[in-house]
């Protein structure tokens, strides 16, 4: 297995537009890569000396743009599961617009070594958070020489006992790697480039060290007589991909997008309507988005990411275009999906900021489809669905959620995520939740599994949670549990009334297999010790109609002694957040405000 880099050298021709060729770089071409197991990470950066460009060179020869993606083994960049990827059949319409109007230059290395500070040096993908305006990117250099013939022993003393040691004791140096070029796809008459990235915290150019170390006897002989060309460019990093789309800031300009697979959809705010002709337009065996029909305020981008064992958690990044803007993860209860939020989402971006200020992903929680993982050997837990969200937040390249709102099961997950992962959370905001699985939770859920398995329903098409003809939850379950989720008086009257028929259907549609896996996260967890322990500061709140739990929630807020606060919904059940959706928005905006 040689572990070796795929280096690409972009240049937009005249034509493209700027945020087009960065929301499919970013949105698109990265995040495919990223989730092969074989690509450990990815990284853009643009060239520093622009404004340098030597005289008749055109951009074509002078690229402001260099990608490099870390390989663990080179020949899996010759197997299907990457072949198929550059293949027409597979590529969407709008890569091969985009890569149609771009000059690339694509090389494979061999890794050969690296020298490495030991004190400083800490790997780029390690940085979850991108640096801010007044903080110093990462520079790499980029050395690409090829050696004259019989030279090349003589070469490589030179590098390994003189340069890369020299070099190694300048202030800000980082790291540098040395690579060749690959045996994949070589042939007897490809010339044979080495190739060193060096990374620096700082720039060294013009210091006294770097100019020692350009001007040694050794050097100048080298350059002399053992290099027959020569190549040298400075960059610094741009952008880390991850395994999944995130990047909303191209998007002011950016034309609307939907993979062949119907899985990712990147869809502008001012595109809004485009969005939805261009969903229309997506391949008949797409599933359908699990927000159909929902009011689009912001930026938005729809898609997956996979956890480590295996499971699709479906997505929607919506709001801020700011990659620093805090993050709100939201958290659904069982049997729902993300649309739970949607009337509390439009209040909270209509209010003043809150657009430019916040990000927010949703997410379908595992136990809303049949993909569950191996749910059959390791039963869902509550800890399970907490890594969900940690996942999450690592896809998402993101350190620190700001908030972690949840309800019912998802606010016991949210809850024991901010308990369990402190530094990966701000603040945690729990609604209609227990602290512990009652006792009775087996029997209750077990009953109500076989209610739902007796129905026998199967789903329809166009259902994100369930394939055509596969088991559902069905319609018993559903109108029995959504007319227990909400206020009696709400239940029959509008707007509620619309609201309980659209969750219901939302319940019946949930996969049986799903549903049946989830539910063991409800069978047994306990968090009051770990709350007692905590000084993390959150809310419980609550609907004021959800039978118990107003004062079974008081209680969890007690329980954290004073650190929290408790708030409650009036007229309300067990969905604060759908029956009254503006009180609950002005309860989550004034708690962040403090936070």
């Amino acid at each position: 297995m040689a572990p070796g880099l795929l280096w690409v050298a972009m240049q937009p021709r005249e034509g493209l537009p700027t945020e087009e060729f960065h929301d499919w770089y970013n949105n698109e071409h990265g995040p495919t890569r990223l989730r092969l197991p074989f690509v450990t990470n990815g990284f853009r950066f643009r060239a520093t000396d622009l404004d340098t460009k030597p005289d008749g060179k055109t951009p074509e020869e002078w690229p402001e743009w260099l990608a490099v993606y870390d390989i663990t083994d080179m020949s899996e960049l010759q197997s299907e599961a990457y072949l198929r990827l550059r293949t027409d059949e597979v590529k969407s319409q709008r890569e091969k617009d985009v890569m149609s109007k771009i000059m690339v230059d694509r090389r494979l290395f061999d890794f050969v070594e690296e020298v490495k500070s030991e004190e400083n040096f800490v790997p780029l993908e390690n940085f979850l958070d991108a640096p801010k305006e007044n903080e110093q990117p990462r520079l790499m250099n980029c050395v690409i020489q090829t050696i004259q013939p019989g030279q090349e022993e003589e070469f490589h003393k030179w590098y390994r006992e003189e340069h890369m040691p020299m070099m190694s004791k300048i202030p800000g140096f980082l790291r540098i790697r040395r690579f060749k070029t690959s045996s994949i796809g070589a042939t007897p008459s490809t010339p044979t480039q080495w190739v060193s990235l060096i990374e620096w915290a700082k720039s060294a150019a013009g210091t006294p060290d770097h100019a020692a170390l350009n001007s040694t006897p050794w050097r100048m002989k080298a350059q002399k007589e053992y290099v027959a060309e020569k190549s040298y460019r400075q960059y610094r990093h741009y952008y880390t991909f991850g395994p999944a789309p995130r990047d909303l800031q191209p998007l002011d300009n950016a034309k609307p997008f939907v993979s062949p697979d119907g899985l990712t959809k990147v869809m502008p705010h001012n595109a809004a309507s485009d969005a939805a002709s261009a969903s229309a337009s997506a391949p008949a065996a797409a599933p359908a988005s699990a927000l159909a029909g929902t009011i689009q305020h912001t930026h938005a981008v729809e898609s997956y990411i996979t956890t480590a064992d295996g499971v699709d958690l479906h997505f929607r990044l919506e709001g801020s275009g700011d990659q620093h803007a805090p993050l709100i993860v939201l958290s659904n209860c069982i049997l729902a999906d993300y649309s739970i939020w949607d009337g509390f989402l439009e209040r909270f971006f209509a209010r003043d900021g809150n657009k430019a200020k916040y990000r927010v992903v949703r997410y379908l929680t595992r136990g809303r489809t049949s993909n569950v993982g191996g749910a059959q050997s390791q039963p869902i837990t509550v800890d399970t669905l907490s890594s969900d969200i940690i996942t999450i937040l690592d896809a998402l390249r993101v350190k620190k959620a700001a908030a972690v709102i949840g309800v019912s099961l998802g606010g016991a997950t949210v809850l024991n995520t901010a308990l369990k992962f402190p530094n990966r959370t701000h603040t945690f905001i729990a609604c209609d939740t227990n602290p512990l699985a009652p006792a009775s939770n087996p029997k209750a859920w077990e009953e109500r599994i076989a209610l739902a398995k007796s129905e026998n329903a199967v789903s329809g098409p166009n259902n994100l949670a369930a394939a055509e003809g596969e088991p559902i939850v069905g319609r018993q379950l559903a109108d029995i549990t959504v007319k227990r989720w909400f206020v009696p008086a709400n239940y029959e009257t509008s707007p509620n009334k619309e609201r309980a028929q659209k969750i219901t259907e939302m319940v019946a549609n949930n996969s049986m297999v799903g549903f049946e896996a989830g539910a063991k996260a409800l069978y047994a967890y306990d968090l009051r010790d770990s709350m007692k322990a905590s000084d993390k500061y959150g809310a419980f709140v609550v609907g004021s109609g959800d039978g118990v739990l107003p004062k079974t929630m008081k209680e969890m807020a007690e329980l954290m002694g004073g650190k929290t606060e408790y708030l409650v919904v009036d007229n309300a059940g067990h969905l604060p957040m759908v029956e009254q959706p503006a009180a609950f928005e002005e309860i989550v905006s004034k708690f962040l405000s403090k936070a």
